[in-house]
């Protein structure tokens, strides 16, 4: 018998479809172990020695593994042709050998796809394990834990509220929170543009001016209204006749096919999808057979792929759309052994594979795959000048047609910031026409900040910098979320906070490690150790030498000189002059009150960074970290807003440790609401609605029961008769209206009792062979189960509910069942007994914290 170790179940599956009867094929459920999440698990001074620990929850998978190994008479490691799989092909082998379980012939194979032809190649030329793709696992590895493990202590006791920080994580947050400094920064430039509306022969378009008294005007020319009103009306009074009309032929070529890192741009600009959404995706339609690998750098295909895909392209449209000879492209990778073929459908005669979320994304692969191979598209741009009589005004107008669409019938690629080019149809003009003008007009404009980072933006820029590599992105960005660093509005990043202080702390104190270039050539050594060129314990002996002493000296610090030295880097960002020239540091409320020396400082607290007053505790004046100067839309200065029109109490805003609020006093009652973060246009009349809250919607027309409407401690909510349904924004608490708060309500209902068992399930998976029960994956109020309608099995941590299948469940199943019963309460001690024994061991509060892993 010959045993084959892939990933998945579902690959296990279609693989041993493709082989005979002497292979057994089984899952490693992906890695099987990994270091220890507590110090010492990588030694520097034992040369960088590893412990590695087997995952709790692959224990009995594993035993499999190895009962089948000492019957087999070859071992096959099948895993994924990337870094990862070779590392899981090497974890498998070496625990194999410490079991004395390795059979004496042992193969790695590797494919592109999981088709028959595929598979049974890769069978057929087998190769060893590639040491220089392992070692540079290790390596990373290994930089990754070192640097978590020695970052994240000093965090805890140096920066309240930080969390972790990543070798890679870190410098994607400093992206994000730099462009964030930017938009702050940025201040708007006045422009003005004039448009004339003309039209010739029946068809309307449009002309701007771009010379002005002779003068060729550029995006800034027209800066104030008197000026663009001049300009206005000498294009009104001018009469305007075209001078010359070009027409210029344009080429586009297709876009190659998707690396992983395009593919998940495009996923993010054309379908919204996360890129751990996007990955996820893309892992099913692989092991379904429908895609080639979704990891990869290169943007080639294979020949034989090239000449399907040019045949799927006859089949469909003319001639015309499949070019002469077939078209090549070359990778950009720097790492060739990492690069594999582009991802790409595995049959270019199915358009259509998997359902929901997968069939949209298969479509986006199979329409970009094919359009790679297709005609260029042929585009002619038209270019009109007109001229008044003085020769002294002109204007300009374009036009764009597409003469022959070529790969444009299949698919045109997304951008993230388009171009203001005019891309309508002209009329058809000559030299010497006059069409008449049907209007004019002077819009003003404001020059806008760089926008901040989507996803998909977000992957590019990561790739252009060379920091990270394309398979570590998805994690990378969800790592950013899941501390809380960093928020997602309208698909855009801001950056949070914690995230804002934790960059600037990294900044001020390890500045080398989250220095683009530095990251980046970190990532060039680890390219060069999976060539074969460097070994990876001198590239960890390099970087320990410098880090180590760094982390310790932030170590010895005084968390009191941290907060002083930041609040040294951030002045600039925290106290901005002030446009009375008085000192900027100047406390507010001291100056109101009039006291004096109140100047304000940043100082650290438990729940985080704050700016507080040095009069304290005299002067209870705060304000969050990240609201500089007392500007923008959170920072409004501290005083009175107005009066209530009903009741005519006075209403203050204020500043407190968690944030701005509104406060008003009505008959001895003081009144309270927190100013939310979504109210970029908040002012009085949004300081007496929050004030008002909750708010009446009206009868529930079931129970005639009242539906209000409030915010609370997390967040905007409706209840009713003791039932809650949460809210999207703040301005739903004020908008929403009867018939979208019943249904509200009710789909909440509905989920609440999901969580007593009434739920439908995340997916079946046919009979138990056992007990014959329907295997279900179901949610569950402590977290997703599978059952068979008699065993519950908690699904483990590690594994997402929607990729269980068959052969897991029943072993979660089985193990469950073998266990027996769940062991009942004990019963509660006498009371006597019960406090002795609690006087006797009195419970320790815990005064330490062990390093959570560093996530990329």
């Amino acid at each position: 018998m010959q045993l084959v170790i892939v990933e998945s179940p579902a690959k296990a599956k279609t693989i041993e479809q493709y082989l005979g009867k002497d292979f057994k094929v089984l899952a490693s459920y992906g890695h099987v172990r990994d270091l220890p999440p507590k110090d010492g698990s990588v030694r520097p001074d034992e040369g960088f020695a590893m412990d590695w620990e087997l995952y709790r929850d692959k224990q009995k998978r594993f035993k499999e593994i190895a009962d089948a190994a000492k019957d087999a008479s070859r071992l096959v490691l099948a895993t994924d042709p990337d870094r990862e799989g070779e590392a899981i092909s090497w974890h498998v082998q070496e625990l194999l050998k410490k079991r004395k379980a390795l059979p004496t012939k042992v193969d790695r194979v590797t494919f592109n796809s999981i088709t028959k032809k595929a598979v049974t190649d890769a069978m057929a030329a087998p190769r060893e394990l590639d040491q220089p793709l392992i070692d540079a696992y290790l390596g990373r590895r290994a930089l990754d834990y070192l640097f978590g493990f020695t970052l994240s202590p000093v965090l805890w006791r140096k920066l309240p509220g930080a969390k972790s920080a990543g070798r890679v994580q870190s410098v994607a947050l400093r992206l994000i929170v730099e462009r964030e400094r930017e938009i702050e920064a940025f201040k708007p430039d006045e422009y003005w543009s004039v448009l004339a509306h003309l039209e010739h022969d029946g068809t309307g378009f449009d002309a701007r001016l771009v010379r002005f008294r002779g003068e060729k005007l550029e995006k800034l020319s027209l800066g104030a209204e008197g000026i663009a009103m001049e300009a206005r009306q000498a294009v009104e009074s001018g009469r305007f006749t075209v001078e010359d009309v070009e027409k210029k032929p344009l080429k586009r070529n297709p876009p190659p096919p998707f690396t992983t890192s395009t593919m998940q741009q495009e996923a993010a600009r054309k379908l919204g999808y996360s890129a751990s959404h996007t990955m996820r995706l893309a892992q099913t339609l692989y092991e379904a057979g429908a895609i080639t690998y979704m990891r990869t750098d290169g943007v080639q295909m294979d020949g034989s792929a090239i000449a399907a895909c040019r045949d799927a392209i006859g089949e469909r449209y003319d001639d015309g759309y499949l070019p002469e000879k077939p078209r090549f492209y070359a990778t950009k990778a720097k790492n060739a052994q990492e690069a594999h073929e582009a991802i790409r459908p595995t049959n270019f005669g199915r358009d259509r594979a998997g359902s929901g979320d997968e069939a949209k994304l298969y479509a986006l692969i199979w329409k970009r795959a094919m359009a790679s191979q297709m005609a260029t598209a042929r585009l002619e741009r038209t270019t009109v000048t007109l001229r008044d009589a003085t020769g002294q005004n002109e204007l300009r107008a374009t036009g764009q047609v597409v003469v022959f669409p070529g790969y444009f019938a299949v698919y045109q690629e997304g951008f993230d910031d388009k171009d203001e080019d005019e891309d309508g149809l002209l009329p058809a003009l000559k030299a010497g026409d006059l069409p008449a003008k049907t209007g004019v007009e002077a819009n003003q404009h404001f020059t806008q900040p760089p926008p901040r980072f989507s996803e998909a933006s977000l992957v590019k820029r990561l790739e252009e910098l060379g920091i990270g590599r394309p398979s570590t992105y998805a994690s990378t960005i969800q790592t950013l979320r899941d501390r809380d660093y960093v928020r997602m509005e309208k698909n855009r990043f801001f950056a949070e906070e914690s995230g804002r202080l934790l960059t600037a702390f990294l900044e001020r104190f390890f500045p080398t490690y989250v220095a683009y270039d530095y990251t980046a050539g970190l990532e060039d050594e680890l390219d060069t150790v999976s060539d074969g060129r460097e070994d990876y314990k001198d590239l960890l002996s390099k970087f320990w030498a410098d880090f180590k002493p760094k982390a310790d000296e932030v170590m010895d610090k005084m968390p009191s000189e941290v907060t002083e030295a930041l609040d040294e880097y951030l002045a600039e960002y925290l106290f901005p002059e002030r446009e009375d020239g008085k000192d900027p540091r100047f406390c507010p409320l001291c100056e109101q009150e009039g006291r004096d020396g109140g100047r304000l400082a940043l100082r650290g607290g438990r729940f985080g960074a704050f700016v507080a007053c040095q009069n304290y505790p005299e002067c209870k004046y705060t304000r969050r970290f990240a609201q500089p100067g007392g500007d923008g839309a959170d920072q409004a200065e501290d005083g009175l807003m107005g009066t209530h029109p009903e009741t005519g109490a006075e209403v203050h805003r204020k500043s407190g440790r968690f944030g701005p609020y509104v406060e008003m006093e009505h008959d001895g009652t003081k009144k309270r609401a927190s100013i939310p973060k979504d109210l970029d246009d908040f002012d009085l009349d949004w300081a007496i609605k929050l004030l008002d809250l909750p708010r009446i919607i009206g009868a529930h027309p079931e129970t005639g029961k009242e539906i209000e409407a409030a915010i609370g401690r997390y967040g905007p909510y409706l209840r009713h008769d003791g039932k809650y349904a949460k809210l999207s924004s703040t301005r739903d608490v004020f908008e929403t209206g009867m018939n979208a708060a019943v249904s509200l309500l009710a789909e909440a209902a509905n989920r609440k009792g999901a969580g007593r068992g009434k739920a439908e399930p995340i997916k079946t998976l046919g009979e138990h062979p056992t007990s014959g029960g329907e295997i279900k994956v179901m949610p569950g109020r402590y977290g997703p189960y599978v059952t068979d309608g008699t065993t519950n099995a908690t699904i483990p941590k590690d594994v997402k509910p929607e990729d269980v299948e068959a052969a897991q469940a029943i072993e979660l199943i089985d193990a469950r069942a073998a266990k027996g019963p769940a062991k009942k309460k004990r019963k509660k001690a006498a009371p006597k007994k019960k406090a002795a024994a609690k006087k006797a061991s009195p419970k320790k509060k815990a005064t330490t914290k062990k390093p959570a892993a560093a996530e990329e």
